[in-house]
């Protein structure tokens, strides 16, 4: 797994963690007929979210990630808590594939 392997910096795995979580979040945007911004912003998305469905309890404080898609790829002044960003990464991406299984079913009826 890439955040277990030690010769994966950082950079790498927040950045990933971080796409993880924008891509799910947009993804949710994108079946409420939301108009995606080009925003990397973590916090920003989140909040574009809320009114639109509810959200698991990990979908709170995402703003620690949001560096990770630029500003901390190549200069790592902040050291990743990468446990908790593959347990962010995949909460998200898990509440986004069911929010998007739901809206197939109910499509499908």
């Amino acid at each position: 797994m890439l955040a277990e392997t030690v010769d994966v910096g950082d950079s790498t795995v927040g950045f990933h963690a971080q796409q993880a979580v924008e891509k799910a979040l947009k993804v949710t945007l994108v079946l409420a007929e939301v108009e995606l911004s080009r925003a990397h912003d973590l916090e920003l998305l989140e909040e574009q979210v809320k009114p639109q469905a509810s959200t698991p309890p990990q979908l709170t404080d995402l703003a620690w990630l949001t560096p990770w898609a630029a500003t901390l790829r190549y200069d790592e002044p902040i050291p990743l808590d990468r446990a908790a960003a593959l347990t962010t990464a995949e909460s998200v991406c898990a509440w986004a594939t069911d929010m998007l299984a739901r809206t197939e079913r109910d499509e499908a009826t």
